[in-house]
């Protein structure tokens, strides 16, 4: 996102009046906010998972995305103008979790596509860096730009999962999936291009670049006048987005677990990515928070805020498979899936409004519920960390019911 540095003071105003009779003369001047002056600002850095990513839909249908469709064609309109991205693809969903309300000012800074440091390509992924050229900026420069003329109390960080491949690693599991028969699985769990990620030797490098970005995070905020003690970082996990296999509602057998519910997975490797991919990335994501010696960081655990509505998980299911007209409809938060279909160019692209990007990523009502969950992590303005999960069923103020515990 490209944004010049603004200044710490925009300038002092002198206001005389000439009040002879009563002796006054002068005014206070007036001044900018900045680091503990003006309302409060919680900012988000990182990935797609905080980004808003896949926030335009409110559950699935393979009949209607209409049905699905909650903010339209401009879900992920963030420039001025709200007529485009301000840097394309990011997709800063306008449900994504950094918008509190309630007299808390959001804003969203991170890029769906995002690692820890920045890439350039076909599309700018701005990074958890100082990167600056062109007018281009890493996430760290633009931050410790606008905390200086913003009081920023916060910073809601999700970051690490594109370090470890994590779109290359869904790609493969579906491609093998889709490639072999039930009584030949090729699994993708023991595949080298899948493997090479979780060796110790990675993890550790994954560790020391997250940690590496945390420390960035930091640096821009001590570069904006902000002690450590004046703000948080709070650093969330990634959560599931798919059951265990013998949570999935199609069967193995056939191809409709992709065909149809858009989860291609393998029984085995959906255990696999419950049982130790996703666990090994969070471990490695809360253990850069100690390595990178971040003593204002509290953690937001998404791990199992969307289990009982997964992607193909028994219990919910398309808007035609569970007979809700809409997204609008009474029931439909507590019967649709809160995770996106994983899209093939065959069923995404060509005259569709569906992104491939936005597959296997939580949704309209997963954004608001983990919307829930960070405000009740900033708690009124002195943060503490904690699970999130769910705590009921139904909208409360218009977000799924959530608890942070």
């Amino acid at each position: 996102m490209h944004r010049s540095r603004p200044s710490a003071v925009l300038g002092v105003l002198a206001v005389l009046a000439s009040l002879l009779t009563l002796g006054l003369v002068g005014a206070p001047a007036a001044h900018a906010d900045g680091p503990g002056v003006g309302s409060p600002w919680v900012v988000s850095l990182g990935d797609s998972y905080i980004s808003g990513e896949a926030g335009r839909w409110a559950g699935s249908s393979n009949s209607s995305s209409a049905r699905a469709d909650a903010l339209g064609g401009s879900a992920y309109y963030d420039n001025a103008s709200g007529t485009g991205e301000t840097i394309n693809r990011c997709h800063r969903s306008k449900s994504a979790e950094i918008y509190l309300g309630g007299g808390v000012n959001g804003l969203n800074l991170a890029c769906s596509g995002a690692t820890t440091s920045t890439s350039t390509g076909s599309n700018f992924k701005p990074g958890l860096d100082f990167y600056n050229s062109g007018g281009q900026q890493g996430q760290a420069l633009m931050l410790q730009g606008f905390a200086s003329s913003h009081n920023v109390t916060m910073v809601a960080v999700s970051i690490g999962g594109n370090d470890f491949k994590f779109a290359d690693i869904v790609t493969q599991c579906v491609a093998d999936f889709l490639a072999s028969p039930t009584w030949w699985k090729d699994y993708c769990q023991d595949d080298s291009s899948v493997t090479r990620n979780f060796t110790a030797a990675n993890v550790a490098t994954v560790k020391t670049r997250i940690a590496t970005a945390l420390q960035n995070v930091r640096t821009a905020m001590r570069n904006a006048g902000y002690s450590d003690g004046a703000w948080t970082m709070l650093v969330q996990t990634y959560p599931s987005p798919i059951p265990n296999g013998s949570g999935f509602r199609y069967s193995e057998s056939g191809y409709t677990r992709q065909s149809t519910g858009g989860c291609g997975f393998w029984n085995s490797d959906a255990n696999w990515a419950n049982g130790t991919a996703l666990p090994t990335i969070n471990n490695t994501v809360t253990g850069a928070i100690s390595q990178a010696g971040i003593t204002n960081a509290k953690v937001l655990n998404l791990s199992s805020a969307l289990d009982g509505r997964r992607l193909c998980e028994s219990g919910v299911g398309l808007y035609e498979e569970v007979g809700i007209p809409s997204w609008t409809s009474l029931d439909a938060v507590n019967r649709t899936e809160w995770v996106n279909q994983i899209r093939t160019v065959s069923t995404c692209c060509s005259g569709s409004p569906y992104y491939i990007q936005e597959g296997l990523h939580p949704n309209y009502w997963a954004q608001l519920a983990f919307r829930s969950c960070v405000r009740q992590a900033y708690n009124g303005g002195t943060p503490r960390g904690g699970t999130c999960t769910r705590s009921g069923n139904g909208l409360v103020n218009g977000e799924p019911a959530m608890t942070l515990s």
